[in-house]
């Protein structure tokens, strides 16, 4: 029966056989995806659509691109709010207001409702005049 050495030597062995593996892969991955960028460049400097200088940019750019690691966005999310954002329906002359979240629910909800009912006679008058 292999002790507890051995199974975490096996371990870290299949760890850096699995790391190198990924490294070859994707390895091969980027010289592939470099003869096509490169190919990509040449096609567009034969149809005189890049120069010869902006054809290497391009594809150096193209490179580091692809071997910067790929964000998931965790990075970059933001928390998010403690709750929904309000939404406003304002006139045409009326500037935009930010309301605080501890105003009266019930007065907004009849001003909401206030408001809808405005925009549906405004939207059942606009029907008639058609």
């Amino acid at each position: 029966m292999p002790g507890f050495g051995d199974i975490v030597q096996k371990a870290f062995y299949l760890g850096v056989g699995l790391a190198s593996y990924a490294g070859e892969k994707a390895g091969g991955k980027l010289a592939e995806l470099r003869s096509q960028v490169q190919k990509l460049a040449d096609e567009m400097v034969a149809k005189g659509e890049m120069t010869t200088d902006e054809a290497r940019r391009f594809v150096e750019d193209m490179m580091k691109q692809a071997q910067q690691p790929q964000s998931s966005g965790a990075d970059t999310e933001k928390t998010p709010p403690a709750e929904p954002r309000r939404i406003e329906i304002l006139e045409d002359d009326e500037e935009p207001t930010v309301k605080n979240s501890a105003t009266n629910d019930d007065d907004d909800v009849g001003g909401l409702r206030d408001q809808v009912q405005k925009l549906q006679e405004e939207l059942k008058r606009l029907q008639r005049n058609e």
